[in-house]
Parts: C-alpha cells; sequence; structure tokens
C-alpha cells in the first residue's frame, strides 16, 4: 500500500475514476458494521408489536414472557416514561412514541420489548407477550384521510424544527399535517381560454427502501452520558434528538456510526437510537436493538400518493395552465413527510416552462407504517404522474413526444414555477441524447415493441449547514473529519479528491475518520443529493484554510513567497522537531429565501437543479401481459463528475432500483397488514430482470456555483424510469396504466380491458 501511495499521481485529483477508498475492507471482509459489534455485558432487545391497525391498548400481559428463563427484563411505555417522560420524537413532528402509549396507530408498532443476553430467548419471550385492544376505526387511503372523518392523531404537535410547521402547533380535527400551496399567474383564466384541456390521475404504491442491513442500534448509557453505536445517514440530527429527549446538552451524546449496509434514505432521523437508549437507561447495561429482514416493512417505507393532474394549451401545443393536486400517504407518523410535500411539492408541474401553475401537495396521515424520505425524495412519484401525463398528451394531439416536450421546456434563464431563474440545469442536453428518432422494428404477432421517454427536474432539499475540518500532521499528511456518511455512494472517495485537488496530495493518502459526533463536526445529514455540494464546498474551503495556513506558517519561519518547502520540513523548522499541526475548517449554507406562505413563490428555492431523462424499449407479450426492458437509457445532469466511475455505478444503481419500484414491487396490505414481509413474497429486481442494454450518460455540464462544479448525482436516475417505461407500454401495444406496478397481470388485465373482454375483480 505503501508504494501505491508514492506513486499515486499529485495534482488533478478531481476527475480521476479513484477506486473506492474503503473497497478493501469490504471485499475482504474487514469492514466493521453495527450487525457485527458486541460490548461487554450487552442485552438483545426484541420488539412485541401491535396486530392491529387502530386501537386502545387495554392491557399487556408479559407474564409469559418474563418467566422465560434467561429474559433480563420486559418494557413497556410506562417503564420508558420513568426514564424519559416525554417519550414522543420525529424530524417534523413529535408525534411517534418510543413505545406505543395508550393507543396504537398501525400493525407492527413497537408495543413491548423483551430484553435477554441472548437474542433468540428475547425473541421466544416476545412471541409470549398478549396484548388486548379496543379496535377503532381505522383510514388507509390517502385521498379518504383527507376527509378527517377518521383520525389519526387528536392534534398536530410540531417539532419546531421547521419554521414553516410551526404555526400548525395544536391544531385538531385533521389528518392533513402539512397543505403547502404555490400559486402562480391565473389559473382559471388559462384554463377558460385553453383550446385543448387534459385531465388525469395515477398513484403510486408502498414500497420499502430494503436495505441489505436493517436497522441496528447499540447505546450504552451512564450518568455521565450516552454512546451510540448506529446504522444512521444522520448521526448530527441523532445527538440533537436524543439529547432533547433526555434534557442534557448535546456534548453527552455520542454518536458513532460504521460503515452502512445501505440506507438510501430509511437511515435518516431517529430510528432505533431512541429505544435502545431508554433500555441502557432502564437496565444499566449496553442495549443492542437489531431488527430483522421483515421488520423493516414496519419501520419505514415509501409514501403512496395519489396525483390528480391537469393541463391546458393553445392551439399550437403550447402549454399555458397546468393544476396538481398531490396527497402523499405519510402513515402513522409523519416522519420526514412534510418535507417531502413541500420540497417536492413545488416541482409538481415538471420541467415546463408554463406562466399558470397551481399545486396543492398535502401530507396525510393513516393507520399504515410510517414512510419517509427514500431514494428521489418524491420526485419518482410525481414524474411518474407528470410524464405519463404528458405522454398521453401528445398521444391525444398526435404530436411526437420529444417534439412536444422540447416545445415546452424549461430553457436556461426562464422561471422555474416557484419563480426562481433556472441556471446550470441541462435539460435539452439529458433529452437530446435520448436517440428519439432512430428506427424501431415494431414486432410481429404476439410480441409488440414500442418505446418511451420521460424527463425531470429536481430541486435539492434547503437550506442546509455542513461543515468539515481538515488536520494536516507535523510529517504532512492529511486527516478529513466530516459527518457525510458513506454508505455505498463513494462520497469518503468524493471528498478525499477534493482535498487532494486543493492540497495538491494524492487522494489515497487522505484519511477520513469514520462518523463520531465527539470528533467530526456537524451534517444536516446524508440525504437528497445533497452532500457533494454542501459538504464537497465545506472540505473544499477548510482545505483551502489549511492551505492558506501552510502558506501563513512558511512565511513565519522566513520561506521566500512560492517556496516548495515540504511540509515536514517547514514543521520541523517552525517547532525544532516534527510536531504541530495546521487545523483548516470550512462551513458552508448556501442562500435562501422561504417561499412566500400565501404563494408558494420565491427567487430562491434551490442551490441547483438536478436534471434526468429516460428512454425505455420494451417488448410486450399480449398473450401473457409479461413486459421485457429491452433497452433502458439514462442520461443525467450532475455539472462536472467528480469521479467519473462512481457516478456510472450511481446512474446504473439508482435506475435498477426505480426498475423494481416500476415493474413488480409493492407491499401488499390487508386491513392495514402487511402480508408479504419478506424477500420470499417482496420481490426486488434480480439478474434476469435487468435489461439487456443499459445505457448510463451523464452529460457534459458545469454547475458554475458547485464545488469544482459539481453536484450531487445519487437520485437523479430514479426520476425517470417509471413512465419511460409505461409510455413504452402504450408505444407497443396500446393500453395506459396509470398504477404501478407495471406487472404482468396489471399489463394482461389492460390488454383484456381493452379488447372489450374484461376479466373479473381481483380476489
Amino acid at each position: 500500500m505503501a508504494n501505491t501511495m508514492q506513486d499515486a499521481p499529485v495534482g488533478a485529483q478531481v476527475g480521476r475514476s479513484l477506486p473506492r477508498l474503503e473497497a478493501r475492507d469490504k471485499v475482504t471482509g474487514r469492514a466493521e458494521y453495527t450487525h457485527t459489534m458486541r460490548l461487554p455485558g450487552m442485552l438483545h432487545a426484541k420488539i412485541f408489536r401491535s396486530t392491529v391497525a387502530h386501537g386502545r391498548i387495554r392491557s399487556i400481559d408479559t407474564s409469559a414472557g418474563k418467566n422465560v428463563p434467561g429474559v433480563h427484563r420486559v418494557v413497556t411505555s410506562e417503564d420508558v416514561r420513568k426514564v424519559i417522560p416525554a417519550p414522543y420524537y420525529g424530524p417534523a413532528f413529535h408525534d411517534q412514541p418510543i413505545l406505543a402509549i395508550d393507543k396504537v396507530h398501525y400493525v407492527g408498532e413497537p408495543v413491548a420489548v423483551v430484553l435477554a443476553a441472548d437474542p433468540h430467548v428475547a425473541e421466544e419471550a416476545a412471541q409470549l407477550i398478549v396484548a388486548e385492544y379496543e379496535e377503532l376505526p381505522a383510514i388507509f387511503d390517502e385521498v379518504e384521510a383527507a376527509d378527517n372523518k377518521t383520525l389519526v392523531h387528536e392534534e398536530l404537535k410540531p417539532a419546531g424544527t421547521f419554521a414553516d410547521l410551526k404555526h400548525l402547533k395544536g391544531r385538531k380535527g385533521t389528518n392533513i399535517a402539512l397543505d403547502f400551496k404555490l400559486r402562480r399567474g391565473d389559473v382559471d383564466k388559462a384554463f377558460a381560454e385553453a383550446a385543448h384541456v387534459f385531465e388525469h390521475t395515477f398513484h403510486t404504491q408502498k414500497v420499502l427502501h430494503l436495505a441489505l442491513e436493517p436497522f441496528v442500534s447499540i447505546a450504552d448509557w451512564n450518568e455521565r452520558g450516552v454512546t451510540i453505536y448506529t446504522a444512521s445517514q444522520g448521526p448530527s440530527f441523532v445527538r440533537t434528538e436524543i439529547a432533547r429527549l433526555l434534557g442534557w446538552p448535546e456534548n453527552r451524546v455520542r454518536i458513532k456510526v460504521p460503515y452502512l449496509g445501505g440506507g438510501f434514505g430509511s437511515k435518516l432521523y431517529i430510528k432505533m437510537e431512541a429505544l435502545a437508549t431508554a433500555l441502557s437507561m432502564i437496565t444499566r447495561r449496553p442495549v443492542k436493538v437489531a431488527l430483522t429482514m421483515e421488520e423493516q416493512f414496519y419501520t419505514i417505507t415509501r409514501h403512496p400518493s395519489t396525483f390528480r393532474i391537469k393541463t391546458g394549451l393553445d392551439k399550437g401545443g403550447r402549454i399555458t395552465a397546468r393544476k396538481c393536486e398531490v396527497y402523499w400517504n405519510g402513515g402513522a407518523y409523519a416522519d420526514v413527510g412534510p418535507r417531502v410535500t413541500q420540497k417536492s411539492g413545488f416541482t409538481a408541474s415538471g420541467p415546463y416552462d408554463i406562466d399558470n401553475v397551481w399545486v396543492d401537495s398535502y401530507a396525510l396521515y393513516t393507520n399504515l407504517p410510517p414512510a419517509g424520505a427514500l431514494r428521489g425524495f418524491g420526485i419518482p412519484q410525481l414524474v411518474w404522474a407528470y410524464e405519463s401525463h404528458t405522454d398521453m398528451i401528445a398521444r391525444a394531439l398526435k404530436l411526437d413526444p420529444l417534439e412536444f416536450r422540447r416545445k415546452n421546456l424549461l430553457r436556461e434563464g426562464r422561471p422555474h414555477a416557484t419563480g426562481q431563474i433556472v441556471q446550470d440545469a441541462k435539460l435539452e442536453a439529458v433529452l437530446e441524447r435520448l436517440n428519439w428518432g432512430k428506427p424501431l422494428e415494431r414486432g410481429t404477432g404476439a410480441v409488440r415493441r414500442g418505446r418511451g421517454i420521460a424527463f425531470a427536474i429536481k430541486a435539492v432539499i434547503s437550506p442546509t449547514t455542513s461543515v468539515a475540518n481538515i488536520t494536516i500532521a507535523a510529517d504532512g499528511s492529511a486527516t478529513l473529519y466530516c459527518g457525510t456518511v458513506d454508505m455505498g455512494q463513494g462520497s469518503d472517495t468524493a471528498m478525499a479528491q477534493i482535498v487532494g485537488e486543493v492540497l495538491d496530495i494524492p487522494a489515497q493518502s487522505v484519511r477520513i475518520v469514520p462518523r463520531d459526533t465527539d470528533v467530526t463536526p456537524y451534517d444536516m445529514g446524508t440525504l437528497g443529493s445533497r452532500s457533494l455540494f454542501h459538504m464537497g464546498h465545506a472540505v473544499r474551503l477548510a482545505a483551502q484554510d489549511a492551505r492558506d495556513k501552510i502558506k501563513a506558517l512558511a512565511r513565519d519561519v522566513g520561506e521566500p513567497e512560492g517556496s516548495n518547502i515540504p511540509l515536514p520540513d517547514l514543521f520541523k523548522k517552525k517547532y525544532g522537531m516534527q510536531a504541530g499541526n495546521i487545523v483548516g475548517t470550512g462551513s458552508y449554507k448556501p442562500d435562501y429565501v422561504p417561499p412566500d406562505p400565501a404563494t408558494g413563490l420565491t427567487p430562491n428555492v434551490t442551490p441547483f437543479w438536478m436534471c434526468a431523462a429516460s428512454g425505455a424499449e420494451v417488448e410486450v407479450d399480449t398473450e401473457t401481459g409479461h413486459v421485457r426492458i429491452a433497452r433502458l437509457i439514462t442520461v443525467v445532469d450532475c455539472g462536472r463528475p467528480l469521479n467519473p466511475k462512481i457516478v456510472e455505478t450511481q446512474i446504473s444503481g439508482a435506475a435498477l432500483m426505480q426498475l423494481g419500484f416500476t415493474m413488480f414491487e409493492k407491499m401488499h396490505i390487508d386491513a392495514g397488514q402487511v402480508t408479504n414481509a419478506s424477500l420470499a413474497d417482496y420481490k426486488i429486481p434480480g439478474m434476469l430482470d435487468v435489461p439487456r442494454v443499459m445505457e448510463n450518460e451523464a452529460v457534459d455540464a458545469l454547475q458554475s456555483n458547485g464545488p469544482f462544479g459539481a453536484k450531487g448525482v445519487g437520485e437523479t436516475a430514479t426520476f425517470c424510469v417509471s413512465p419511460a417505461i409505461a409510455n413504452a407500454i402504450e408505444d407497443a401495444c396500446g393500453v395506459r396504466l396509470t398504477a404501478l406496478p407495471l406487472n404482468a397481470e396489471t399489463v394482461f388485465r389492460a390488454l383484456r380491458a381493452k379488447a372489450n373482454m374484461p376479466l373479473g375483480d381481483e380476489e
């Protein structure tokens, strides 16, 4: 390894396809994950969960569980409240209890916990607990929830984290956790004058992140403080929230994050950390809460949605008005759903130049497992609707789908629906790369071929803050401290490349300190494709600060301007020996103007835009409904790729993940109960589901305000896959699907309905 370091190129670190820094540890099994960690005296926790979707808890009988040999203790919310009097948490609302208090709000909600030194003993005992409930009416559909006839919570309790939710404090009689509005122009007048008006409704299903490492946290509490080892994408937030729950200053709470086995948004905010902390406080021993794969289905999911969209056009095919109503099914607890509702909701009108826009975006409570952030942060649900709708309009007006989009696309220098002027968004470039005009053989017999396209825009969540520190040791080696969590996306490698570029050292020589809130500074969280831009700037500024201090040290010891004295010699000249440090610091928070509460308009809602396009070629067997993806093209604008190989893998990985959500993934729910909570029944893409041809491309672009011209890419390739495939299916066989997933049965039913031979209702 030492020779590799010495031979590594210096300078021009940005733009290299440097192998991931942690790759060797992972492929050799040396990488440490929270699931494999053990502490002396540690107890294992297993959870007893609700079996009803909505009900008052009448009794919890733990006697049989307590009598199992080896059980240390059985805990309910009564025990939790003795150590944490107000045990409610959440990033948007303090609505979620550590264990159910008085009521349960969904099937699978944690009600009690068994603790034992042996996890198998704890599991056996948890199955012996019996609870009795007074069942209450439950609500599962997001549109029905908006009628407020059945209430999930009696009162809204904003957390105070987000300023635009504070006005909801104490609001009663509603399931609406947030109603975001955007108003631009005169929509009613534009519809009245439109030559054509189209209106459609689209639905997306409940799906799961399904990281191959399930949720896990270990808490080790004592009177002086608590250390939590956890699989988390946001250690800074976890620290703040645990400190709030305990009434402690943050310096008594330490969050340590080893490697993550995937996250995709599921491991944001509080998941198992509060429960593990409470259990450690009760037992005064370290406690590990490690969920099974099945339990992920009851912890956090993606929002199902209903999107009603209406568009008006003039005689020439220009879009003059668009009205959007989006209903987000947030489940029993809000998590970060209100952020999805607003931050994605304001892009519901799509990547089009429309003078008159009306958006209503609603976050709804229901009696389903909670929903939160999942790769794309709501944008894939929106794009599924507006790009399917756009294709339907083009076909109805007998317009070429590409030309129709090109006529209406939002070009550089024009205002987005929010009012912000669009800059550095290569919408036209990503659209042009799809090669739509290439001839396509349509097939014969039962197998028909078709193709479809879609394109999209997304704003990054804002405003958020990132802080980074860099230490230069007396031998010249550099160590980076930052809170961005590398969960497989390659962020550690990219940050090292930024350090190397600024300090003119090999990126491989930069050490990245594992996330530990006692030593790594604040970062809002690893989410929403924000990290490369925000933390990248903080790291760049920290490295520049260190570089400036190196130059100042050289002047201090009498070195001439431009001296190339080796760093070890510079330190020795200053201190007379190998001693001392240089510490560079950097913090970054972009400018932001909050939307007007009445209109949702703002001149500065995002520091950058993400753009993507997808093209799909499909083969549809009209006798079975089976769809084969023959070719999938994914094109993104990520500014300047800092590491082209990592960018390529991020594009392909995101596209394949969305392919699963498009074609077959769905949580089947019966009266609130998930009926396919296993990998045997919940199908994710396998090798045979990969398109025969996959083309992944980042267009030539530069983000003018980005670190070295770059911006995030982790989500971008998820945006357009679903509508591109649905549009291709219609192109192939003439059926239009308006609800996901697009499985063989759904396609076959549509084909039969088109032939006036509809199948009977599903059992």
